[in-house]
């Protein structure tokens, strides 16, 4: 599979292209910031150097052309105001929608947030970035892509196990980064996950049978 990641230097997303690479997948990774690619070819990626929040449409067609998917791992950060929220978390992702679009790239994988579903109406920076990520996620649902949607609950960096809970249904709890690039891999290469929101949290079950129980039930 080829795949593109935004947000190739993200935690997540460096997690993401190592274990995309490994099984012999071919990874692309988008980044903003030059210097940051090596470490993107050390994580066995090809990095791709496009700056979502101010690239046009057609130059991030050209970034993902050719890509079976993209992977929005991207965001404004933690210690971003409320307006790069809407800018990147939001705004970034639909590009992105737009340019798998234009450059007939089917598979799309959004990771979002818990909360999502319900978003807070707060002024405060985290009710800013849930409202964003709520819109990105339903431009994406409203789509004609191949998408899938991952909604994890808090991150951590403890070390995974790569043992998850998966859901359908909103629930919280914690999950380790590694974990998070688990299910990430996982639905990106699980045809049945295709048009679904999946929860994750820390758990019991690898994250490949976990998914593939939960779209057995």
């Amino acid at each position: 599979m080829d795949v593109v990641i935004a947000g190739a230097h993200g935690k997540v997303g460096r997690r993401l292209a190592r274990r995309l690479a490994a099984r012999g997948d071919r990874v692309r990774g988008l980044i903003r910031d030059p210097g940051q690619a090596g470490d993107v070819r050390a994580d066995g990626g090809e990095p791709v150097v496009c700056d979502l929040e101010h690239a046009g449409v057609p130059e991030i067609a050209r970034a993902v052309a050719g890509a079976d998917a993209v992977v929005f791992a991207a965001g404004a950060g933690p210690g971003s105001g409320p307006e790069r929220k809407w800018t990147m978390d939001r705004d970034g992702a639909i590009k992105l929608l737009e340019a798998a679009r234009g450059a007939e790239v089917d598979g799309y994988v959004m990771l979002s947030s818990v909360r999502t579903e319900s978003p807070p109406d707060g002024d405060d920076t985290f009710s800013v970035y849930l409202r964003a990520k709520a819109e990105a996620d339903r431009t994406l649902m409203a789509s004609d892509r191949d998408w899938r949607i991952v909604r994890p609950g808090a991150f951590t960096d403890d070390p995974g196990d790569d043992r998850v809970r998966l859901t359908l249904d909103a629930h919280g709890g914690e999950i380790p980064r590694d974990e998070v690039a688990a299910v990430l891999e996982a639905v990106l290469h699980e045809p049945r996950a295709a048009r679904r929101v999946v929860y994750a949290s820390d758990g019991d079950d690898p994250a490949d049978r976990a998914l593939a129980a939960l779209l057995d039930g």
